[in-house]
C-alpha cells in the first residue's frame, strides 16, 4: 500500500506528543543516586506520611533495599488500562524478581523517567523494549557484582526471585547485598534480554495489586486528597465561544462559607473559554453559590447545532472533492468499469467520554513552588504548562499522579489543571477544583461526529476490486493544533484504512474537513478507528450480500495474504460456531478491524424479545495483540471496550444546540447498565510477536458487528448510530 500527499501517520503525532519514548533507557541510570521522593504506593496516598524507599537505586526505576525489598517505579499514569502494574511487570521479569514480592510506586512527573503520557494504546508497545532493557541492565549489574564478589565470570551466575546464584552450586547472594556494589559498576551498553521461552511471569495470570486497592477504596485518587487550609472551587462555564457580558454575584457571595467569586479563563488546546469560579470552605457551599450566580453571556456571531454539523458532513462527503490520504491503484477507474457497485453513506454522532470519575484536581502554590494532585494522561505536560503559567522552573513543580477513574482521551488535556492553577494563584490557598457530572458532559471536549461514504465494486467472480472510503468530519489535527492542509493530512483521520486487513487491488481513503470551531473536540477511545470502522465494516457486509457470499467467507477471501489475519478468523469462526445455524429469532454478525497495530474480530449474537425489541446476547472476541504481557489486563480491556462500544452504538449521542451541549447526566446521556451487558467469550491468540495496543482495538469492530447481526435478524440495514434496539 502506498500513502499519498505527505501523509502524517498517527504514530508521528504520538511521538511528537511524547508517547513513543524509545530513547527512555538513555541517561536514566544514575549510579548510587536515589530518585526524588517516589510516591503514591498502592496504599491510599496521605500527604506527609508517605514512605520514601531507602536503598540503592539501579537507575531511575529500580530501588533495592538492604533487606532485599525491591521497589519499581511505575511512570505511566493508570486510567484503568493497567499500566500501574503492566509496565513494572516487564521490569520485574527481566530483573528476576517475583512481581508479588515487589513494591510499586507511582513516579512523579519528571523528565528523568522519559515521556510519561498515555494514549493511543501506546504504553506497552512503546515501553516493551525500553523497560526490558531497564530490568535487564539492573540484573546484569547485580550479576557482575556477584561475579566480582565470588571471583567468577558473570556468565557463571544467574538471577532468580531476588537472589543471584552461582551456577552449579548452592552459593547465593541477595539483591540487597549486591546492590551497593552493582550501583558503582559501568552500565552495560547492550544488556542481554531473556528469551521469551524463559519468561516466568509475563503472559501469566499474575495478580495485579491495584485491583484489591481499588475494590477496598485504598487506591489513591485526586478526589481523596486533603491539604491544610484547602478551599473548594466550582466554575460556571460559558457556552463554547461565548464571553462574559454581565455578572451579578451578590446572592452567591452571601452564601455562608463563600470566600471569593472570580472570573477565570480555561485554555483548551487552541481555544480559551470563559468561566466564573466560586471559592468556598466546602464543596457544597461552592455548589450552592454557583447556582445563585446571575450571568449573561455574549454569544458569538455564529453558533453550532449538531444536526447542522452532520448535514455539512453529508454535504462534504458527497461532493467528491475530499483530499486523498491513502491510494493504491485507481479506485475510481475500477469503480467506473465495474458491473456491480455500491455507493453508501454512514453516520456517527458527537459523543462524550463519560468517565466514571469526573474531572478534579488539587493545587497548592507556595513560595517554594507548586504541587498538583491529579489524574491526567500527560503529567509531564501538566508540569511544563504549570511552570510556564506560574513563571517557575519545572523543577519547582511537582505532579503527583493519582489513579484515574477512566480517561478515554478526555484526560489527555491540561485545561482542568490550568483552571485550578488560576484559581489557586488568585486566592493564595490550596484549592480542590471539582467538576460535576453535568460539567464533565457539557463542557468537555467531545468525540467528533463523522459521515463515511463508501464506494465499492465487484468483479465477475464477486471479488472486491475497488474500495473508496471518504471521511467527512471535524479534524482533531485542526481542532487541537490548528493544523490542516489538503496536501498534508494526518493518517489517523482515515483510520483504520492505514492498517487495512483486506487486500484490495484498488484502494483509496479521502478526508474532507468540517470546521466546528470553537466547539472543542478531542481523542475518544479509538476515535476515528471506531467511527470510520462502523461504516467500513457494515459496507463490507453489504458488499458480501451483493456478491451473494457469506460475510465471513467474503472477508477471508481478502485475507489470504496475511497468516495472522487468517489464524484470527479461523479461531473466531470456530469459537462463535459461525457455521452452525441459529435458532429462530436469533442471528449473528461479524466485523474485524486492525487498529493500534492489533487486530480484533467480534461475532455478536442478537435475539428478538417477545415485545419485538432486539437484545444483544453474546459477543465472541478473538484478539491478536502480539505477546500478551498480562492476559488479565488484556481481557479486561476487551470487556471494557465492548461495554463502551455498545454504549456508543445503542445509547443516544450528544446533542449540540446554540454551541452548548444539551445532555448533562446519565439520565439523558445513559451508558450501558449491567443488565444490558452481554455475555462475553474472549480468546487471546498466543504469540511471541512484540506486544501491540490493547486499550482501544476491541472497540471499533463492536458497532458494525452488532449492525450486521441486526440485519441478519430482521433484514434492515443500519447506516446510522445510535441504534434504537426497540425499532429494528
Amino acid at each position: 500500500m502506498t500513502t499519498g500527499l505527505n501523509t502524517i501517520q498517527r504514530r508521528t503525532f504520538l511521538k511528537q506528543a511524547g508517547l513513543a519514548g524509545t530513547a527512555l533507557v538513555l541517561g536514566v541510570y544514575a549510579s548510587a543516586c536515589t530518585p526524588t521522593e517516589p510516591e503514591g504506593e498502592i496504599r491510599a496516598f496521605r500527604p506527609g506520611i508517605d514512605d520514601i524507599p531507602e536503598g540503592t537505586a539501579l537507575g531511575a526505576f529500580v530501588i533495592i533495599d538492604a533487606d532485599n525489598s525491591v521497589t519499581i517505579m511505575s511512570h505511566r499514569p493508570d486510567m484503568g488500562q493497567g499500566t500501574f502494574f503492566s509496565v513494572p511487570l516487564i521490569i520485574a521479569e527481566e530483573l528476576g524478581v517475583d512481581p508479588s514480592a515487589i513494591t510499586i510506586k507511582k513516579a512523579p512527573g519528571d523528565e528523568k523517567y522519559g515521556p510519561q503520557g498515555v494514549g493511543g494504546s501506546a504504553s506497552i508497545r512503546s515501553m516493551w523494549e525500553p523497560m526490558r532493557k531497564v530490568g535487564a541492565t539492573a540484573r546484569q549489574l547485580l550479576l557482575e557484582a556477584a561475579a566480582q564478589t565470588w571471583g567468577v565470570t558473570a556468565s557463571a551466575c544467574s538471577a532468580k526471585e531476588g537472589w543471584v546464584w552461582k551456577t552449579g552450586g548452592t552459593d547465593k547472594l541477595s539483591f540487597g547485598e549486591l546492590a551497593p556494589l552493582a550501583a558503582t559498576l559501568p552500565i552495560p551498553a547492550q544488556p542481554t534480554l531473556k528469551a521469551i521461552a524463559d519468561f516466568a511471569y509475563i503472559g501469566k495470570s499474575v495478580p495485579n495489586p491495584s485491583v484489591p486497592a481499588k475494590v477496598t477504596g485504598t487506591a489513591d485518587f485526586a478526589m481523596d486528597i486533603q491539604r491544610p487550609g484547602m478551599v473548594y472551587a466550582v466554575v460556571e462555564r460559558a457556552p463554547f465561544g461565548a464571553t462574559l457580558k454581565t455578572l451579578d454575584d451578590q446572592e452567591a457571595k452571601a452564601v455562608v462559607g463563600v470566600e471569593q467569586v472570580l472570573q477565570v479563563r480555561r485554555p483548551v488546546d487552541k481555544h480559551t473559554f470563559d468561566g466564573v469560579a466560586v471559592v468556598a470552605n466546602s464543596y457544597w457551599a461552592a455548589l450552592k453559590a454557583r447556582k445563585l450566580l446571575k450571568i449573561e453571556w455574549e454569544m458569538p456571531a455564529a453558533t453550532h447545532d449538531s444536526d447542522a454539523v452532520l448535514a455539512r458532513c453529508h454535504e462534504e462527503a458527497m461532493k467528491g472533492t475530499a483530499a486523498p490520504v491513502i491510494r493504491t491503484g485507481d479506485a475510481g477507474k475500477a469503480f467506473a468499469a465495474a458491473n456491480q457497485t455500491l455507493d453508501l453513506v454512514y453516520e456517527t454522532p458527537f459523543a462524550a467520554h463519560a468517565a466514571m470519575e469526573p474531572q478534579n484536581v488539587v493545587v497548592e502554590i507556595t513560595d517554594q513552588g507548586c504541587e498538583l494532585w491529579i489524574g491526567n494522561q500527560f503529567p509531564d505536560d501538566v508540569k511544563k504548562e504549570a511552570a510556564t503559567f506560574l513563571g517557575l522552573d519545572p523543577t519547582q513543580v511537582q505532579v503527583h499522579m493519582a489513579f484515574m477513574g477512566g480517561g478515554f482521551g478526555r484526560k489527555s488535556q491540561t485545561d482542568v489543571a490550568m483552571e485550578a492553577l488560576a484559581v489557586a494563584k488568585a486566592v493564595n490557598k490550596p484549592v480542590k477544583l471539582i467538576w460535576t457530572r453535568e460539567d464533565d458532559i457539557r463542557q468537555s471536549a467531545m468525540r467528533p461526529p463523522t459521515v463515511n461514504r463508501l464506494k465499492g465494486a465487484l468483479d465477475e467472480r464477486g471479488k472486491l476490486v475497488s474500495l473508496e472510503h471518504t471521511v467527512a468530519a471535524p479534524s482533531l489535527a485542526y481542532g487541537i493544533w490548528g493544523m490542516h492542509s489538503p496536501d498534508r493530512i494526518p493518517g489517523f483521520l482515515v483510520e483504520p484504512m492505514g492498517e487495512h486487513v483486506y487486500l484490495v487491488p484498488n484502494l483509496q481513503a479521502n478526508f474532507a474537513l468540517v470546521d466546528v470551531d470553537p466547539l472543542p473536540i478531542t481523542w475518544w477511545r479509538s476515535v476515528y478507528a471506531s467511527t470510520n470502522a462502523f461504516g467500513h465494516e457494515c459496507f463490507i457486509d453489504e458488499m458480501a450480500a451483493l456478491a451473494g457470499k457469506d460475510p465471513f467467507d467474503f472477508r477471508m477471501e481478502m485475507m489470504t495474504h496475511n497468516p495472522r489475519f487468517m489464524r484470527l478468523m479461523d479461531k473466531l469462526r470456530s469459537l462463535s460456531g459461525w457455521d452452525t445455524p441459529m435458532a429462530e429469532g436469533k442471528a449473528r454478525g461479524v466485523a474485524v478491524v486492525k487498529s493500534f497495530e492489533s487486530t480484533v474480530g467480534h461475532v455478536v449474537e442478537v435475539s428478538r424479545r417477545e415485545n419485538g425489541e432486539a437484545r444483544v446476547d453474546k459477543v465472541y472476541s478473538v484478539v491478536d495483540c502480539g505477546l500478551a504481557i498480562h492476559p488479565d489486563t488484556v481481557k479486561a480491556q476487551v470487556e471494557g471496550s465492548i461495554v463502551m462500544g455498545l454504549s456508543a452504538a445503542v445509547k443516544p449521542g450528544l446533542t449540540v444546540k446554540n454551541s452548548a451541549v444539551v445532555e448533562g447526566n446519565f439520565h439523558d446521556y445513559p451508558v450501558l447498565r449491567i443488565h444490558e451487558t452481554p455475555t462475553m467469550d474472549i480468546h487471546i491468540l498466543e504469540s511471541e510477536e512484540d506486544p501491540t495496543g490493547i486499550g482501544e482495538p476491541a472497540l471499533p469492530p463492536l458497532a458494525p458487528a452488532l449492525a450486521n447481526a441486526l440485519y441478519a435478524l430482521g433484514g434492515q440495514r443500519i447506516r446510522k448510530l445510535p441504534i434504537d434496539l426497540s425499532a429494528v
